[in-house]
């Protein structure tokens, strides 16, 4: 395939309806991971026990170190995204994201029925692994259907939806809790199901994807990166750890500080999460413009740097601190995802490339654990959360430096960079 004449392809513009319902299914696979980081505080809560104490179990329910393990757990169970991702190099981008897509939906509306916080995480790490890897899969559709004109517009488009299904249900959450519950916030993740059902439709094959099939179909993900790819798989692997050390626990743990640290109300946190949805917004039309202009590298290292810093203000203890920290943390994130989205994208050949991105969303998932469990534990001694995102972000942004260690794709097609 890597040789195969680009104009014999069907490519898309970033704007035509297969790139939007690919971001479609991404809204709801945010609308679904999401849940279990925007209801954290009123999970432990419900299932444990709140007291007048000083310490994070007093006043959230359950202690640092507990939730940390917990959200460890659900976490390493995308460790399953791996082979789920790897099956569309073998079944197709189509089917492999409408399956995974529904049935993690589903398995995640079950935690609604949870009996108790361990049940509730086991439920969680059920649904967990199918929603990453369709996750995956839908970055890997959405850079395989353009064009590099188009193509970080495109993976740009995906993680607005993506982010804008996050940030419904953070608001649902915040402003809706009393009506809702967080079962409540759980089982609408069944609305999606039912809503999105018409527009697979609208989901096609990727022609790079055709092409490839006809003449290499490899087994799913156990032995698909060939070894002259497996430097630049390692590398890509070691960015995913170590962005999502930081990434992790930033956003998990971001709500319960609001809700039971900061004490800050739920209007304000639902402020704070529109406004973060503007950062977004910028930050992916900025991220997207800078990647095709001065490289994927200089901006997705930049990115990276950036939620590092403002993830560490987040945590310093005032409610202003918070929403800025947030806010503009966000909009460092978004300025990363075009950049990196589609450079992991144009670095690999399209008969392993959703295979690389199982080991990218396999990767993250060992980093998010470690920060997780890190930073759970560090902010246990004595409430020091400003301490506890120290010490997990700002070693973890040094890896920034592994992107210089990968070409430059800006300005080029996959088949170039991988051919």
């Amino acid at each position: 395939m890597e040789g195969q004449d680009l104009s014999q392809l069907r490519l898309h513009r970033w704007s035509d309806r297969e790139i939007v319902a690919v971001a479609l299914a991404a809204l709801a696979i945010g609308f679904g991971q999401f849940g279990v980081v925007a209801a954290l505080g009123d999970v432990a809560k419900g299932f444990g026990q709140v007291s007048n104490g000083a310490t994070i179990a007093d006043q959230a329910g359950l202690s640092g170190t507990v939730l940390g393990v917990g959200l460890a757990i659900i976490r390493l169970a995308s460790l399953g995204g791996l082979p789920v991702a790897g099956l569309a190099d073998h079944f197709g981008r189509r089917r492999t994201l409408i399956a995974t897509l529904f049935a993690g939906l589903v398995v995640t509306a079950l935690a609604a029925a949870s009996p108790s916080y361990w049940w509730f995480v086991a439920i969680f790490a059920v649904g967990r692994p199918l929603l990453s890897g369709a996750d995956a899969v839908a970055q890997v559709t959405a850079a395989e259907q353009t064009g590099q004109a188009d193509r970080t517009k495109a993976v740009a488009l995906v993680a607005a939806g993506y982010g804008v299904g996050a940030g419904i249900a953070a608001v649902l959450h915040s402003i809706g809790l009393g009506a809702i519950g967080f079962r409540g916030l759980f089982a609408l993740a069944l609305l999606p199901v039912i809503v999105l059902a018409p527009l697979r439709h609208w989901l096609s094959e990727p022609d790079r994807f055709n092409v490839a099939a006809a003449t290499d179909r490899p087994l799913p993900v156990l032995g698909a990166v060939a070894p002259r790819f497996r430097r630049r798989l390692a590398v890509v692997a070691g960015l995913s750890f170590a962005l999502s050390v930081i990434t992790g626990p930033a956003n998990s743990f971001v709500f319960l500080y609001a809700q039971d640290i900061v004490h800050q109300s739920g209007y304000v946190t639902a402020a704070m999460v529109v406004g973060a949805g503007a950062s977004g917004l910028l930050g992916l039309v900025l991220g997207q413009w800078l990647a095709d202009r001065i490289g994927r590298r200089v901006t997705a290292t930049i990115g990276m740097v950036g939620i590092s810093v403002f993830g560490v203000l987040a945590y310093t203890g005032s409610g202003s601190a918070l929403a800025l920290g947030y806010i503009i943390g966000v909009l460092f994130g978004s300025l990363l995802a075009p950049a990196a989205g589609a450079m992991i994208n144009e670095l690999f050949p399209t008969s392993v490339r959703a295979s690389v991105a199982g080991w990218w969303v396999a990767a993250g998932v060992a980093g998010a654990a470690t920060g997780l469990i890190v930073f759970g534990t560090v902010a246990d001694i004595r409430n020091q959360f400003t301490l506890a995102a120290a010490v997990t972000f700002l070693p973890a942004a040094v890896a920034a430096v592994l992107f210089w260690l990968l070409p430059e794709t800006r300005g080029r097609e996959p088949e170039e960079v991988s051919g």
